[in-house]
């Protein structure tokens, strides 16, 4: 028997294989959810003013009536029309005068702050507050988001290239110290250059918890793939309702950061309990390893494997070609393109609206919440739709939907104002929801778009062109406090819907892949969704999934 044959006689997706994938797979996944937005509230940086000079116990909350006077006699609000902005953050008045009945326009100039005062209505204590990340430093806020992502690619390609050299496992469990020790460090980060480094190592461990991916899938049969592929991404917004609920709790970014990254202690128990993978093993000509541990998995299922498992084709490696191949003619080169646009419009959008939370006005904790609750809809109707509607259909209605309601906030803030704050808030939301059903599709349409023999290169390009969206998502929901004002509030998703319009009118140039053998070579590629390649290929009814070598996870 051949690989895939064996997993039948196994059981698809038996008792064995619901454990290693739950470890492996689902526990990963809730910490990388988490890890992966928890500098909202990391970084958060509340309404501020500067500390009066003159006052040795000053806070943003008025105390009293002395108090109040002396916030408007030195930091007056610049922009009475700008109803955002109570006080100036960054600049408070200098008078020359030396007593307080003398405060005249003429004897004040404006000062640059050296020291701040936080509202405390939000968030507790943050890292951009303990480093006073404000006014012009601003930037350094979106650079410090930016860092995980790109800590993502580099983990990907370095874990990814390490995996199929000594192992799923040995991968697996290098890239969990990591995220066990980053994560850990992060706590008692003590520098802006020290969070960004730390922060750098923390994707790159998540980057390299694929592997756990890689080990859980591989050892799922042909026709459970998709599902349990989609599946984990459940797990994976789990962890963005449990950051939710535990920053609501603790307020305070020493202790939420500390709380979310003690359990990846656990991980460390994964050299003794989980298994290599009996793919890679055979690929390596280790068949008895293998064998023993698709015994030892038959057992847990109850079932019986013949005596002799692996036949001279599981022992092959199938021959591959370079990912050059995909732009070797004009009809791979546009599609190629295509998906690659659609890789990173669909990250930066993800991601961008899940970091976007303190621009939408209203309860930050409860818009912060039904960002997180919209993928599970999202990733049911993939479910239900997918092998429906197909899978372009799918893509493109969640893409333009998404793009489209992101885009008509510009309405709502621009002639709504604070009347209209709540379908603004609304938008955004079905902008998620088509974003994360748009991340679903993706990883399947693509699998079963790229040829087999560069099915793997093909993924993982497009996999880094998604960690290039994700890196420019911060920029984007940062770009709004940029601005500022009620428009301000409307340009990250401005730009997020124009993006993801553009994006899922591209994919209709796509060939739909539902109920259609996919390619194998280079010319399957080429006249893949042609009348003459479903002569050819005897079009079936029904088709078994990409098999996990060809889906990467979600990195």
């Amino acid at each position: 028997m051949n690989f895939d044959e064996i997993l039948e006689k196994l059981g698809e997706f038996g008792r064995y294989q619901k454990i290693v994938y739950f470890l492996a797979v689902c526990l990963p996944s809730v910490s990388g959810g988490a890890f992966m937005v928890i500098s909202v509230f990391l970084l958060g940086v509340p309404d501020h003013r500067c500390a009066l000079p003159a006052l040795e116990n000053d806070t943003y909350e008025i105390q009293n009536e002395a108090h109040r006077s002396l916030v408007e006699i030195y930091i007056p609000n610049t922009d009475p029309d700008d109803e955002t902005l109570l006080y100036d953050r960054c600049n408070y008045f200098v008078y020359t005068n030396d007593t307080v009945t003398n405060f005249t326009k003429d004897s004040k100039q404006k000062s640059k702050c050296s020291e701040w005062v936080y509202s405390d209505d939000i968030h507790g204590k943050t890292f951009a507050t303990k480093m006073n990340i404000v006014c012009e430093d601003r930037f350094r806020i979106s650079l410090a988001k930016s860092m995980f992502f790109v800590g993502v690619l580099f983990g990907a390609f370095g874990f990814g290239n390490l995996s199929d050299a000594i192992g799923r496992k040995k991968t697996l469990c290098s890239a969990a110290i990591l995220m066990m020790v980053s994560s850990i460090g992060l706590s008692w980060a003590s520098s802006y250059v020290a969070y960004v480094l730390i922060r750098f190592c923390m994707g790159a461990s998540y980057g390299g918890t694929s592997c756990g991916f890689i080990i859980g899938m591989e050892m799922v049969g042909p026709r459970k793939r998709v599902y349990a592929g989609i599946v984990t991404n459940y797990f994976f917004a789990f962890g963005f309702i449990l950051l939710g609920g535990i920053a609501y709790v603790l307020r305070d970014w020493f202790w939420i950061e500390l709380c979310l990254s003690i359990p990846t202690v656990f991980y460390l128990s994964y050299w003794w309990i989980i298994p290599e993978s009996p793919r890679w093993l055979l690929r390596k000509g280790r068949l008895e390893e293998a064998e023993m541990i698709l015994r030892r998995a038959a057992e847990v299922n109850k079932v019986l494997l013949p005596e002799k498992l692996f036949d001279e084709e599981a022992q092959n490696t199938p021959s591959t070609v370079r990912i050059w191949s995909l732009f070797s003619s004009k009809t791979l080169l546009t599609r190629t393109l295509i998906l690659f646009f659609n890789w990173m419009v669909v990250s930066m959008t993800y991601y961008g609206l899940s970091l976007n939370t303190g621009n939408l006005a209203g309860d930050f904790y409860l818009n912060y919440f039904l960002t997180a609750v919209m993928d599970f809809p999202a990733y049911t109707l993939c479910l239900m739709l997918m092998d429906r509607w197909g899978r372009k259909k799918c893509h493109c209605s969640a893409m333009i939907l998404g793009g489209i309601a992101c885009l008509s906030t510009i309405l709502t803030t621009t002639f709504g104002g604070k009347d209209l704050q709540w379908l603004t808030t609304t938008l955004a939301m079905i902008g998620k929801l088509g974003s994360a059903a748009a991340f679903a599709v993706i990883y399947v349409f693509s699998a079963e778009l790229y040829p087999t023999v560069v099915r793997n290169a093909g993924m993982g390009a497009s996999s880094c062109c998604a960690r290039i969206g994700g890196i420019l998502a911060p920029y984007v929901a940062d770009s709004g406090v940029l601005i500022g004002g009620q428009f301000g509030k409307a340009v990250p998703l401005v730009i997020i819907g124009a993006a993801s319009v553009v994006a899922g009118l591209m994919s209709l140039k796509l060939p739909e892949t539902l109920n259609t053998r996919m390619p194998d070579t280079i010319a399957d590629g080429i006249s893949f969704g042609t009348t003459e390649y479903n002569k050819m290929a005897d079009v079936t009814l029904s088709v078994e999934p990409p098999s996990k070598e060809n889906i990467t996870s979600k990195l």
